[in-house]
């Protein structure tokens, strides 16, 4: 969808005000159930597929297709580089997440965005992973989010924005906040 008046950076404006209108009235529609299913290839590499989800009070089957998305390692990780490592992948979420919030609120707003890149890192020490030390985590020490923005508003309305993109982001939320996982093992 392109910037126009009607879409306001490719935005459908009155669909997502509509949104929120339909989930103030009736909170139940807010709940989500997604899911993947992941299967392994070989060594290092395995393929995530994505398609159904739960959503607005029913199973929503409008994905004609899967989403395929490849997981490996690169080479001096042993792995094939089919595809990004899952803490790569976990960095784009957060990334995606972050525009997405950023985009819509400042629709929301009346701030024009002309463009947005962001850049991330992650610090993560191998030895954690690898079992050969308890005092070092295996995952992320820490991640850096620089995020650059076009857009003639203010620098106040832009630095409001990213806050509180980052304050609503729920891959923020699961990044810095522990997160319950339940899992199991079943013999195939």
């Amino acid at each position: 969808m392109e910037h126009t008046e009607k879409a306001p950076n490719g935005v459908d404006l009155e669909a997502l005000i509509g949104t929120v209108a339909a989930v103030k009235a009736a909170p139940s529609l807010a709940r989500f159930r997604f899911r993947v299913h992941n299967r392994w290839v070989a060594g290092a590499h395995s393929k995530t597929t994505i398609q159904g989800f739960y959503g607005t009070g029913k199973e929503d089957a409008s994905r004609k297709n899967p989403f395929v998305l490849e997981g490996d390692e690169p080479p001096v990780l042993l792995g094939g580089d089919a595809g990004p490592n899952a803490v790569e992948a976990v960095l784009h979420a957060l990334a995606s997440c972050l525009v997405v919030g950023f985009v819509y609120n400042a629709t929301v707003r009346g701030i024009g965005v002309d463009s947005m890149e962001l850049d991330l890192e992650g610090d993560l020490d191998l030895q954690g992973f690898l079992g050969l030390s308890k005092n070092v985590r295996p995952g992320y020490e820490g991640i850096r989010v620089i995020c650059r923005v076009k857009s003639s508003a203010t620098d106040e309305a832009l630095q409001d924005l990213w806050a509180y993109s980052q304050e609503i982001s729920p891959v923020m939320d699961i990044v810095r906040n522990p997160v319950p996982v339940f899992s199991e093992l079943k013999k195939a």
